[in-house]
């Protein structure tokens, strides 16, 4: 494994466990040439999923994406790290099981907004003015609207 740090092309496994969900293999690493310490996760994939995109591109589908996605909703957000990576596990759970060598980036959007708004409903509100392209305020203000109508109905939001 890589050093981030210098870019030496080996480093030592010091200690290896499993994540607390035990989805993945936390490896704490050092390199021999600048002694840095870092940590890499190893997980199994089953075979490659490809997401097609609204405008027609593919791109293999990325866990770390999901992630990304995901911590920049939940920036500054009371939500333990534990849940987030149980939510993501549960996305990538829910892509895989679908079966299917492709899927669209619509269903992943949708996965992800069902899992944000399980554990944040302001993460959920920030997420989907991004993934429905919030233009104006009165966007945020439909939106919200229609989040407090289907709460008093008991209908499900997506």
């Amino acid at each position: 494994m890589r050093c981030p740090h210098c870019n030496h092309n080996d480093s030592q496994v010091k200690d290896s466990r499993p994540t607390d969900d035990n989805t993945a293999i936390r490896r704490r690493r050092q390199c021999p040439e600048c002694g840095a310490r870092f940590t890499t996760f190893e997980r199994v994939y089953l075979r490659e999923i490809t997401v097609v995109k609204s405008n027609g591109r593919r791109e293999l589908f990325d866990r770390d994406k999901i992630e990304r996605s995901m911590s920049i909703a939940l920036r500054k957000r009371p939500v333990e790290e534990r849940k987030v990576e149980a939510a993501v596990n549960g996305i990538v759970r829910r892509v895989e099981q679908s079966g299917e060598a492709e899927i669209s980036s619509e269903m992943v959007g949708s996965f992800v907004m069902e899992a944000l708004d399980a554990l944040d409903k302001v993460a959920y509100v920030r997420f989907a003015s991004v993934y429905r392209n919030f233009r104006e305020a009165k966007d945020f203000e439909d939106f919200i609207g229609s989040l407090a109508e289907s709460s008093r109905n008991g209908k499900p939001r997506s």
